[in-house]
């Protein structure tokens, strides 16, 4: 299977950003709401969010800008 075209991966890679920050967030609202310390987890889980993003965004972008060789899948 070929590649996508870069406005598809651009756009999962946008997808990508907002999930890691929304998913962080939501759980840290669930884990605030367990143990009644109603803001430390929900910044604790932005801020994973945000750098699970930034890393993963990073290396994503790289990929798409030809920076960085895609991982080659073994057909073994």
């Amino acid at each position: 299977m070929g590649r996508l075209p870069s406005a598809v991966r651009l756009f999962g890679i946008g997808w990508y950003f907002a999930f890691c920050i929304v998913a962080g967030i939501i759980g840290g609202v669930l884990l605030d709401r367990q143990v009644e310390k109603e803001p430390i987890f929900t910044l604790v889980g932005l801020f994973l969010g945000l750098v699970l993003a930034f890393f993963g965004g990073y290396i994503m972008l790289l990929e798409e800008l030809g920076l960085r060789r895609p991982r080659q899948e073994d057909d073994q």
